[in-house]
């Protein structure tokens, strides 16, 4: 079956749009969906330059981690990516059906393609890596971000006492990092969007400002745009009941993450937690792919 998709021939270059011959479903869990709309996020464009950790190396490659898409029996799903198949931004693919779920009619395709991405890192960690207890207070690292504005609706959606964001370019209710160890010293949680120095920074100054050390401290790396390593002094661990794990692919099975989705979308499509859009046509994948990204508005491409 021909169909046209962004096609990734070099991890130098944007993807090209172009033709490209679509595999027939294989088995009983796999079925073509016709693509309404693919969220263009980082964790894509990282993918399709072959940085993100769980790039294989392989070429030609059709980017995307998730979309909706139409069956052939008019049922609208939203669907995570399958590894072994072609990507979502192709005007057909192949998905694998247990990895979808069947969206509300009416629901904001645009909305949902934009919005699951961003809140799944937060909404999968605080659910499954350090299940929040009502009232706990959460830290976002990384607040003024798309993933970390939205982590903070969701922390406040799951029932947190006390939310508090900080960046490295406060604006609003987000405070600058260096001000964490005076508003945040006691919190519960942390999302860390960041990593690198500004985390090592933060992590070393709320656990020394910290009235009782014995109190526990989650600290959940997801992101790490400030840098992919971090000088951690083993005394970190030793002198405070501090906890350091992450959230991400490997971290949490499919099954776990898929197990999410139902409640994740209901709370999008209730309005809960919107995210600003921008819609383009897959044609213009190589232009849009190469223009800057507006603060705040995550880019929608739709066949």
């Amino acid at each position: 079956m021909k169909i046209e998709a962004a096609v990734v021939s070099s991890f130098d270059r944007p993807p090209a749009y172009e033709p490209l011959e679509l595999p027939e479903p294989v088995g009983p869990d796999q079925a073509v969906a016709d693509v309404l709309a693919v969220g263009l996020h980082p964790r894509v464009r990282s993918g399709a330059a072959g940085r993100h950790y769980t790039s294989t190396g392989k070429l030609p490659m059709v980017p995307g981690i998730d979309g909706v898409g139409r069956l052939a029996d008019g049922r609208v799903v939203y669907f995570v990516a399958d590894d072994d198949l072609v990507g979502p931004m192709a005007t057909r693919t192949v998905i694998d059906t247990r990895r979808s779920i069947e969206l509300p009619t009416g629901a904001d395709v645009a909305q949902i393609a934009a919005a699951m991405n961003p809140a799944m890192s937060s909404w999968v960690a605080l659910r499954r890596r350090v299940p929040l207890q009502p009232g706990q207070s959460v830290l976002v690292l990384g607040a003024t971000g798309n993933a970390g504005a939205m982590a903070m609706r969701v922390a406040e959606l799951l029932g947190a006492g006390r939310v508090i964001g900080a960046a490295r370019r406060p604006s609003g209710d987000v405070v600058a990092l260096s001000d964490v160890a005076q508003v945040a010293a006691e919190v519960d949680v942390v999302l860390d969007y960041l990593w690198g120095q500004p985390a090592s920074d933060a992590m070393m100054a709320i656990l020394k400002a910290r009235a009782d050390r014995s109190r526990e401290l989650n600290w959940i790396q997801i992101g790490s745009v400030a840098g992919p390593t971090i000088d951690l002094p083993s005394v970190a661990l030793r002198s405070a009941n501090f906890r350091l794990q992450g959230n991400g692919q490997g971290a949490v099975s499919p099954r776990a993450y898929l197990a999410e989705l139902p409640s994740l979308i209901a709370e999008i499509t209730a309005g809960h937690l919107a995210l600003k859009t921008r819609s383009k046509p897959l044609a213009d994948v190589e232009t849009v792919w190469t223009a800057p990204e507006a603060p705040g508005v995550r880019t929608v491409l739709t066949p």
